[in-house]
């Protein structure tokens, strides 16, 4: 249950039918059954509209094979969608906020799928994100590099040197990056032999496989930078993990092209994406839970539904139900042994504690000459509290002592999100699903972790005072389980994406090119290569490897004739 207050008053209510009540227009995308036509029969059944099997299936559209989409809840979108979780008009992102990692998917970039034409827009946030500390100081990311390099300078000119080198070293490497990430396992060169043509390709093996505070630790000399790197955003995996290399360097994507918001919430792009679908002959059913795989002749020919209804695939059956749930829809001696030990396997990541916020103000800091009101923010005391995380999560234990926050605040660079001088707020800290006394403790306790974390807060932004707050929605990780089950163990990502879960490992060994042990059953999402985060790699990933088993080429459907609206 998660936990609604309102200006003192409290009421306990099942979090999915509040989202099935107060979603925004922008995010009701729910078709009627009568939509599917009298025929159960389509080339292609997708199962569950999260953002990833929204790509892949806009992909498949646009090659004209007939698509439905069967999604479980209320709306589509996943963990990327918008809903009025506290008061009318108020519209909060329910997982997903910031879109960093898509803007670099083909599909995006090249505008492979023309999500403008259906109406996504993309505010960017300046300043992109600030860090206040105790003793009074700060430092801000600009848009403008020279202006962030100024904010390190004030505590170290080395530290500020090093990050305007870091950040031309992970430019020299980007492309590189992204040309794996938005290609699928063996398709194409691996990393290695692309990083073997780079200039300073060895020097990158070795950086992707060290630990992010590894990196950190060793171009930084000041704490206040040190923190300031790690703050925003924290990684999924503890900083002090090997092969989180990559994650001392997401400070840099965001540097370039700040922190995208869809004006409206982040379930404008699930809602674009479902108009596009539409508009190409696409079918979308809703409050659609998937009970098994229909298989025949140890083929996946559909699928049944909760309700009895069943869906044929004549050519494929697409999945993005979580790897935990998918191999009970179907025999365990069809999916083969190693598949099943992958399952059995899986790990969970680092989960969120998120309290969602009405507001008459926005979170303010005090800076020299003024104040500032940023869209994203964090608390980063020490570089410890980050490396702390990952003893807590060993431990099973809530550890409130100057914990890492994330606030997030889109009301500053996107005021369509909330009613004329209100704001939304979004509280993200870091807290273990596993308690001691086992995951539904986090009912018993969850309201105190939020006051505790809001308290905490205002030590830095004192004006958001209790009459400030006009309502709030805490979700612990079990409530994030609860709102979703792809969410599994509380994981935003799916799971952890350690070395074991990563690249060829992911969802496991054999398994990493979006094909099932079930023939005509595919995979996407966060189980899948390259993981969790709003990427839509998984997605578009996927349809490269589909639509080449059907015969044809990602680039065949790209390069055809433009759109046309309907």
């Amino acid at each position: 249950m998660s936990k609604i207050t309102r200006r003192g008053f409290v009421k306990t209510a099942a979090l999915a039918p509040l989202a099935l009540s107060s979603l925004n227009d922008m995010a009701q995308v729910s078709v009627p059954a009568d939509r599917a036509g009298t025929s159960d029969r389509f080339d292609i059944v997708v199962a569950g509209a999260g953002h990833n099997s929204m790509i892949a299936a806009a992909y498949l559209v646009k090659a004209g094979y007939r698509v439905i989409l069967l999604e479980g809840r209320p709306t589509v979108g996943g963990d990327v969608k918008t809903a009025q979780f506290t008061l009318l008009g108020f519209k909060h992102d329910t997982c997903s906020t910031a879109h960093n990692s898509i803007q670099e998917n083909p599909m995006m970039r090249n505008n492979e799928i023309d999500l403008r034409e259906y109406g996504l827009e993309y505010v960017y946030p300046d300043p992109v994100y600030h860090l206040p500390f105790a003793d009074g100081t700060y430092i801000t990311q600009w848009r403008d590099l020279d202006r962030t390099c100024a904010e390190l300078a004030k505590f170290s000119k080395k530290d500020a040197a090093a990050y305007r080198r870091m950040y031309a070293e992970y430019e020299s490497v980007a492309s590189t990056l992204g040309a794996v990430t938005f290609s699928p396992i063996g398709f194409g060169k691996s990393l290695n032999d692309r990083l073997a043509d780079h200039p300073r390709g060895k020097l990158w093996q070795r950086l992707l496989a060290m630990s992010c505070w590894q990196i950190i630790r060793s171009n930084f000399e000041d704490d206040h930078c040190r923190s300031f790197m790690m703050g925003c955003p924290l990684p999924v995996q503890p900083v002090i993990d090997p092969m989180t290399g990559r994650a001392a360097y997401s400070i840099f994507p965001q540097q370039r092209n700040s922190r995208p918001v869809p004006k409206g919430g982040s379930g404008a792009l699930t809602a674009a994406l479902a108009r596009y679908i539409e508009a190409h002959g696409g079918v979308i059913l809703t409050n659609k839970p998937v009970a098994k795989l229909i298989i025949e002749n140890g083929r996946c020919a559909g699928v049944e539904c909760v309700d009895g209804a069943s869906y044929r695939a004549d050519k494929a059956v697409l999945s993005t139900i979580h790897i935990k749930h998918l191999v009970d829809m179907a025999p365990h001696d069809l999916w083969g042994q190693d598949f099943l030990d992958g399952v059995e396997t899986w790990q969970a990541e680092v989960q969120m504690f998120v309290v969602n916020y009405a507001t008459t103000e926005p979170p303010t800091y005090a800076v020299s000459g003024g104040v500032i009101t940023p869209a994203n923010s964090a608390l980063m005391a020490r570089p410890e509290c980050a490396l702390r995380v990952a003893y807590d999560f060993a431990r099973s234990v809530v550890n409130l002592d100057e914990p890492p926050v994330a606030i997030h605040c889109p009301t500053s660079a996107d005021p369509t999100r909330a009613p004329a001088g209100m704001h939304t707020i979004k509280v993200v800290g870091w807290q273990p699903y596993e308690l001691k006394e086992g995951p539904e403790h986090w009912d018993v306790i969850k309201k105190q972790v939020a006051d505790t974390y809001l308290n905490y807060i205002r030590r830095f932004s004192p004006n958001l005072t209790a009459d400030k707050i006009l309502a709030e929605m805490i979700q612990s990780p079990l409530d994030l389980e609860r709102m979703n089950p792809h969410n599994w163990h509380g994981s935003c990502h799916a799971g952890a994406q350690s070395p074991a879960q990563s690249g060829a490992l992911r969802p496991m060994a054999g398994w990493a090119q979006y094909r099932m042990p079930i023939p005509g059953l595919y995979q996407t999402g966060a189980c899948t290569y390259p993981g969790g985060s709003v990427t839509g790699a998984p997605g578009r990933n996927a349809a490269v490897v589909m639509l080449k088993d059907f015969g044809t080429s990602i680039e065949q459907v790209v390069n055809k004739t433009p759109d046309k609206k309907t």
